[in-house]
C-alpha cells in the first residue's frame, strides 16, 4: 500500500495556516551535514525543531551553515538553550523568541528549551524545542516545566517537539499527553519509530500540539519524496519526525 503524501504548506482563505513541522536530533552535526541538509530540504518544513545543535566552539557558525544549506534561517537556540534550537522558513513572521536554561542537577547535563511565538498568515503559534533528561525523575519534572512554559506564552495554539528520551507509556510521555495531542497517535503517517537509525524500534522523538490544532499527519518521513534511506542513515543517529498541522486563525 502506497503511503499518501502529507499536505503542503499554505494559507487558507479564512486565515488559517497549514504548516510542516520537522523535529530532528542532529547529534551536534558530527555526521554527514550534506545528507542532513538534503533530508531537511526534502521535508519542506516551515519549522525545524532541532535537538543537539552545536553548542560549543563556533556553534553559531555551524548552525548557520546548516540553516543556509537547508533553506532555513536560525530563529533561536543552540548554545544559549543548551542544545535545542529552532530554524524556520521565510514564511514565518517572528513575534518574539526566548531561550530557557532549566535547573541543573549536579552530575547531569544542562538542559534547556528554545521557544518562539510566530505568525503564519492569520495564525499565531507558540513553538518549543526540547531534549529531555536521560534521568527519569528529572525528565518528568522537565515535562512539567514544558507544560508551564507553553501555558505562559500567551498563545491559544502551540507546538512542542523533541527528543524525549522516553517511549509512549512512560510517565513523562503520559504527563505531556494529558494536555497535548501526541501528533503521531492522533494522525499516524507511516512509522513513528525514530531510534535507532539502522534498526528503528523505539519512538522516543515526538511532536505535540495543543487541542485546537488539526493534525493532518505525522511520522518518520520515509515516504517523503527526496528522502532516501542512505541520507537518513548518514545524517545523524536519530530519524526525524515530520508533521503537517492546520493552525486556526487567531
Amino acid at each position: 500500500m502506497v503511503t499518501p503524501l502529507l499536505p503542503t504548506s499554505g494559507t487558507e482563505s479564512d486565515g488559517s495556516a497549514v504548516i510542516r513541522v520537522l523535529s530532528y536530533n542532529i547529534r551536534s552535526m558530527r555526521d554527514d551535514t550534506q545528507a542532513l541538509a538534503r533530508v531537511i530540504i526534502a521535508c519542506a518544513p516551515d519549522l525545524v525543531l532541532v535537538q543537539e545543535a552545536p553548542r560549543f566552539f563556533r556553534w553559531r557558525k555551524k548552525l548557520a551553515r546548516l540553516a543556509a544549506a537547508s533553506g532555513q534561517v536560525i530563529l533561536t537556540g543552540g548554545g544559549t538553550a543548551a542544545g535545542p534550537a529552532i530554524l524556520c522558513s521565510l514564511r514565518a513572521t517572528v513575534e518574539r523568541t526566548e531561550d530557557i536554561l532549566l535547573p541543573l542537577t549536579p552530575g547531569l547535563h544542562r538542559r534547556g528549551f528554545a521557544t518562539a511565538v510566530l505568525r503564519f498568515g492569520g495564525a499565531r503559534l507558540g513553538v518549543l524545542s526540547c531534549h529531555l533528561s536521560l534521568q527519569k525523575d528529572e525528565r518528568y519534572d522537565q515535562a512539567g516545566m514544558l507544560l508551564d512554559r507553553l501555558a505562559g506564552m500567551d498563545v491559544e495554539h502551540a507546538v512542542a517537539g523533541g527528543d524525549l528520551n522516553e517511549r509512549p507509556g512512560g510517565r513523562t510521555f503520559a504527563r505531556l499527553t494529558e494536555g497535548l495531542q501526541d501528533c503521531w497517535a492522533t494522525a499516524p503517517w507511516g512509522s513513528g519509530d525514530t531510534w535507532t537509525r539502522t534498526d528503528p524500534h523505539q519512538r522516543i522523538d515526538a511532536i505535540f500540539a495543543t487541542k485546537g490544532i488539526e493534525v493532518l499527519g505525522c511520522g518518520v518521513p520515509l515516504a517523503q519524496p527526496g528522502v532516501t534511506e542512505s541520507d537518513l542513515r548518514a545524517a545523524t543517529d536519530h530519524l526525524p519526525v515530520l508533521a503537517a498541522l492546520r493552525i486556526p486563525a487567531g
